[in-house]
Order: structure tokens, then sequence, then C-alpha cells
């Protein structure tokens, strides 16, 4: 749109301004272009001829309204020519790319290759050779339906596996014509009948689409030595409806189990006794039971012992009876919580041998057989102490109650004029020793006897150590300078007490 007006040399107008439209009038000079590629379309194997597979559009930049921009469509290339070359057709106004052949052709199984490519070719002035033209690729992937069954490649397969022996046995091989990147190849199998006991299973192997079949519950020669298994292989996906598994969707594996010799085996295992401890030297503790599993090789079984942490016991190598060789203490630290545990074995005669091993628990029942010990054994006090109280006595025992506490603490006789000292009992573990009168600064030995409560009961004579220091500034001078006085109550108690052990 232009604006035009006259005027004279001096710049006067003479006429206008009047509007003067210019109107420009297309020229076919624009090719048609495809510019949303890649194309790629996908059309079911089988589908129905006329199956709509995609739509391919050009854009020309000539005006609209003129024959420069009405474009035609048309299929210049077909790649591979089979099993027909006039596999698609183009819809030359609409650009709609659509199947022309029948589904028995579209069968993706029987084609050279699953992909067409087709060169398809724009062109503008409604087609007429005076127009220009533009082409572009579709590529046609003709996609898989589950239209074949997985079949083994064999009715009936072997396999062999020893007894006690877990893993994969065999692999069953099968054959699929369907596309295996989909649930149409991918196998899944089944046992349908011979694994009662749930010995087997069976698994995909992902890369092969083999079926690895495993033992997963060890098998027993004595048992069975034969297995027969009926296997079914399915896909992933359904198949259509007009097509069914048939037979050689099934297969027979046939297994035949190899026997081992097995070790014995105790019965039960772990074994559990219940014994006193300090029994006799040579008291039979158990007589142990072990069979071998293999029974049809009629094989004899020797015993040993294998661990015995405190060599206590030992076992008659043909019968089996385990006796003792020492003395049972419970308080040894071979035993927790009262129990001691060995283990023992049992050797069958096959070739080459097999051993079980079997375990024994030995609850020691507890026995009087420890005499308390008493802490502390030493004690300090000055010689000008206003507390006499000395010290607090406990004792312990390493037996269990009854023969431990409460404990029976005594003094013995106190030789002189006078007694110098005496025990309170405070409590079933504990007494305090005191002091009747200061005492010079010298060392003292105190004769103490303590008493469990078993029965019969112990007795330990032990002495309390007392030290009478000196002390002055809060220091404490305990170097004995005075002669030890040593209670002669507790010799002569020594003595009497040999004098009596000698004569019951």
């Amino acid at each position: 749109q232009l604006e035009v007006e006259v005027i004279d040399t001096s710049g006067k107008t003479i006429d206008g301004p009047v509007r003067l439209d210019i109107s420009v009038i297309d020229q076919n000079d624009n090719r048609p272009m495809f510019k949303e590629g890649p194309y790629i379309g996908h059309v079911m194997e089988g589908s129905p001829t006329g199956t709509t597979v995609m739509r391919m559009t050009a854009f020309d930049a000539d005006d609209a309204s003129t024959d420069n921009a009405l474009l035609r469509y048309n299929i210049l290339k077909q790649t591979p020519t089979k099993p027909s070359p006039n596999m698609f057709y183009i819809d030359p106004e609409k650009g709609d790319i659509v199947t022309v052949v029948s589904p028995v052709l579209l069968d993706r199984e029987t084609m050279e290759t699953p992909k067409y490519e087709l060169v398809i070719e724009a062109k503008d002035m409604g087609g007429l050779d005076v127009g220009l033209t533009g082409t572009a690729t579709a590529t046609i992937l003709i996609d898989d339906k589950n239209d074949h069954p997985p079949e083994f490649t064999k009715k009936e397969f072997q396999a062999t596996v020893k007894e006690g022996v877990t893993g994969v046995i065999v692999n069953l091989t099968v054959g699929d014509r369907d596309d295996p990147a989909t649930g149409a190849w991918r196998a899944v199998y089944t046992i349908i009948n011979g694994n009662p006991g749930q010995s087997f299973e069976i698994h995909t192997n992902p890369q092969t689409n083999e079926g690895m079949l495993s033992v997963v519950k060890p098998l027993d020669y004595e048992i069975s030595a034969f297995h027969t298994l009926l296997i079914k292989v399915e896909n992933e996906d359904p198949l259509i409806p007009d097509i069914a598994y048939g037979p050689s969707s099934t297969a027979t594996v046939q297994i035949t189990v190899e026997d081992v010799n097995e070790g014995p085996v105790f019965h039960p295992n772990p074994m559990t006794v219940t014994k006193p401890e300090n029994i006799p030297i040579g008291s039979v503790v158990l007589t142990v039971n072990a069979t071998d599993p293999d029974t049809l090789q009629h094989q004899t079984i020797r015993y040993s012992v294998y661990k015995d942490p405190a060599n206590w016991l030992e076992i008659n190598p043909t019968n089996g009876t385990i006796s003792t060789t020492a003395i049972l203490d419970r308080e040894s630290p071979y035993v927790q919580n009262n129990i001691y545990t060995a283990l023992f074995l049992a050797i069958d005669s096959g070739n080459p041998p097999a051993t079980g091993t079997g375990t024994l628990h030995i609850t020691l029942e507890d026995v009087n057989d420890n005499v308390p010990s008493l802490y502390p054994t030493l004690a300090k006090v000055c010689d000008d102490a206003k507390d006499l109280r000395v010290v607090v006595l406990g004792a312990s025992d390493k037996d269990l109650h009854p023969n431990t506490d409460p404990f029976k603490f005594e003094l013995s006789k106190q030789s002189g004029p006078e007694k110098l000292w005496r025990i309170t009992k405070l409590n079933n573990t504990h007494a305090q020793v005191i002091l009747l009168q200061n005492l010079k600064k010298a060392n003292y030995n105190i004769p103490i006897s303590v008493t469990d409560s078993g029965k019969p009961p112990l007795t330990n004579n032990t002495e309390l150590k007392l030290q009478v220091c000196s002390c002055k500034k809060s220091k404490m001078d305990c170097s004995a300078t005075d002669a030890l006085h040593i209670s002669m109550t507790l010799v002569l108690l020594s003595l009497f007490s040999l004098f009596c052990k000698s004569f019951p």
C-alpha cells in the first residue's frame, strides 16, 4: 500500500495524496517439504486390507489458495519388494498410508524383514508434471502378535543328578517363531506332574528362553532312584484366539538319581543328658545312636571323639558308649551355663568313608565341692582409732544354691586373759570384724572360719591380716616395729583338725 501525490517545482501539492494498492501475485517457487520426520509407523501382522498405518503431511510455502500449494502424494519406491512390490498405498490427497495386501501376506514370520521403507513424494500444482516435488522416507514396522506357540525341540529330555545335590540339572530348549523382543516369544515353564514333594523348580533363562530345571530339595537315592516330570511351556502373552498350544508344548524329563555315600546321622542331634558333677571316673554318660542313610550298602559304623575341650570323655568305637575319663567339674571354664558341650564322629565303612557329626550337651548338676572364700584378707586400723569397726568381710562360693549362702562366720578362740576382737554377721554373705580395744602398733593374724550351707557343709579356715598403724597428721605408718602377734588358737585348731582327720 502506497500513498501518491503530485507537486510542482515549488513543492505545492497539485493532486493527491491517493492510495495505490500493489498486489504481489504468487509464483510457484517453493518445493513441498516434510518437516515432521522421522516418519515411523507400525502395523500388526495379519491386519485386514485397508488398515491405516500412518499419515504423511508435507508443507508448501506458496499461496495455499492456489495450485502452487495444492499437494498430491505418491509412493516412489518400496524396500524390500517382497512378498509384494505393492504392500502399501498412500491416499494422494490426505497422505494416509494403508495396507493393500491380504492378511495372509502380512505375516511377519514369512517376511524377509519386518521393516519396510517407502520413499514418499509430495508434488504441488495438484500433482501435474510442472509441479515441484519433495520426498521423505517412511519406515513401517510389522509388529508381532502371538500366532505361534512355543514348541519343545524334543519330546523327552534326560538328566542325571547325585543325591544330596541342588542346582540346575538340565536346560530344556524350545523354538518360537515370534519376535524375541516380545512376550509372544518369552517362555513360561510349569511342572504339571511328577513333583509332589516340590523338589524341583523350573525358571526361564531370559537370554536363551530355555527352561532351567533345578533341584531345590536334595534327592534321596534310597527313597527313589528315578523321577519323571511332565513340563509344559507357554508364552507370557496369550495366543491369538484361533491358535492353541499343541502336543509339542509339553515334554517329559527323565531324571536318574546317582547313589552317593552319605555320612551317618545321629539320633537325636543334639543329644542331651543331665549328670551330677564329680561322678566317678569311668561312669557311663550316654550311648549314642547313629544310623547310615545308605541302607542298600550295609555298612558298619565306628565312633570317635571329635571335640572334647576338657578331655573328660571317651567313646567306645563300636557300640557308641560314652564314659568319663576325668572328674566332671561344673565350675570349669569349659562349662557354659552349666552345660558342657562335646562333639563326636560316626564314620561309615564306605569307599571313601563318610562322616557324620553329633553334638552332646551334658547339663551338670551342682555338688558342694567348693569351700567359700573370704575377702578381703588384709585390713588396716590406727592404734588410737575411735571407730573400732575394722573391716566388713564378704564370702563367695563357686557352687550354686543351696550350696552357697547363707554363710556362717566364726572366730577361733583367742588366747590370753582377754579377748581382742569379735565378728558380727551382717547378712547372709557379709560379716564385720570389730576390735574390743585399741591395740599396739603391730601385725596381727585373726583366724576366721567361714562355712557354706551345703549338705554336708564345707568350711574354709583362713586368716585376716590386721595391721595396727600409728597415725599422725593424717599419715598412716604401718611399719611393723613390734613383734608379730599370732593367735595360738589358730595353730591349736589346725593341729586338732589334722588329728581328727587321722583318727575318724
